[in-house]
């Protein structure tokens, strides 16, 4: 039976929104109904079967509307299945190891082992210098951060299509 399942994200530049968006897809080819939502604009979680959360992380963070959705919905989310991924590393190789090992960051490790979620991921980003502000240009000019599209679309949609098969189950 088809289930409905949210795809919940907070993108600074637009990377993440994509990729929450291609997570949607699969989950609908995968037989369920896939509503792509930003953060700050759900309201409840009670027509959900499941919530997929997702957040840009910056300067080693997740944005700051994701942390304050999961914070205010943390009741519902306990009693739900919850899949969490980051975006955000740019470069070649394994992500976790791009970020020295974690695949989140330590602000919302607390409310992410109280919601046991599922499964936590991190995706390659994308960085595109002629989005961003000033003071996240000199940021990466600083830290020398690699500029491109990192995204690993095969690796997305592997996650998706598990999450999917999942909740056939």
């Amino acid at each position: 039976m088809a289930k409905k399942i949210l795809v919940a994200f907070a993108s600074k530049y637009g990377s993440t929104s994509e990729i929450a968006e291609r997570i949607g897809e699969v989950l609908t080819s995968g037989g369920h109904q896939a509503e792509v939502k930003e953060v700050n604009r759900i309201n409840d979680l009670k027509d959900y079967d499941a919530v997929i959360i997702g957040s840009a992380v910056y300067i080693g963070k997740w944005r700051k509307d994701a942390v304050r959705f999961m914070k205010v919905h943390e009741p519902e989310l306990k009693t739900m299945r919850v899949w969490i991924f980051s975006t955000g590393p740019t470069g070649k190789g394994d992500p976790e190891k791009l970020l020295e090992g974690w695949n989140l960051p330590e602000n919302v490790k607390p409310i992410v082992n109280s919601i046991k979620a599922e499964d936590v991921i991190v995706f390659h980003g994308s960085l595109d210098m002629d989005k961003l502000n000033g003071l996240h240009r000199f940021m990466i000019k600083k830290v020398k951060a690699p500029v491109g599209d990192f995204r690993v679309w095969e690796d997305i949609d592997a996650w998706a299509r598990g999450i999917a098969e999942m909740m056939n189950g």
